[in-house]
């Protein structure tokens, strides 16, 4: 099994980061498996949606190198995670424009005319690290609303389903952080959904 772990932050050695980084050692630990670790931000992965991207969705271009070579990383996951901090109750720019050009018509969602399930053959994995409470997120309805546009407004349109989601709470106060138990109920989750298959 291969498993694409996917993180969006500024700063490589961020919590962010390391809870990537942990979990793909992790998942290459059990049973011979392998992990790739993709830094978007180290990697300068270009989020600008142009109108080559926008070419290629429409069937009048190729998609863009770049998107080819991240649409190719996926293929090669039998499990995609992705790791991000919660800016604003969603995603980072940075990964909104990763699955803006990815996520393409006609490769991970579309019709008769251009069929497209390149997600439909993996599982997908959600871990957001939170600056705040649980309690903010369900006084305010925070994960609800990351919920249906997140897992639904993407995956779920995409033909797929998120097989978990995970936040890692109070990430910007001064006391413990169980990182370890998250990554490994990530873990857990990712090694039982693939069996499940």
């Amino acid at each position: 099994m291969h498993t694409l772990v996917l993180f969006a932050h500024p700063q490589p050695e961020s919590l962010t980061g390391s809870a990537a980084r942990m979990l793909a050692a992790e998942l290459s630990a059990p049973l011979g498996h392998t992990a790739e670790v993709a830094d978007l931000a180290t990697e300068q992965f270009d989020p600008r949606f142009t109108a080559a991207d926008l070419a290629a969705m429409r069937g009048d271009g190729t998609y863009p190198d770049d998107v080819r070579r991240e649409q190719q990383r996926v293929e090669r996951a039998d499990a995609v995670v992705l790791v991000y901090p919660v800016y604003w109750w969603g995603m980072p720019g940075l990964l909104k424009g990763w699955i803006d050009r990815v996520l393409n018509y006609g490769w991970a969602y579309g019709d008769d005319a251009a069929p497209g399930d390149a997600l439909t053959r993996r599982d997908i994995h959600l871990l957001a690290l939170a600056g705040t409470d649980p309690g903010t997120y369900e006084r305010h309805g925070y994960a609800e609303s990351m919920r249906t546009g997140i897992e639904h407004g993407i995956f779920e349109y995409c033909g797929t389903h998120v097989a978990s989601s995970h936040f890692l709470y109070d990430t910007e106060v001064d006391a413990p952080i169980p990182l370890a138990d998250t990554v490994a109920a990530v873990v857990t989750d990712v090694l039982a959904a693939r069996y499940r298959v």
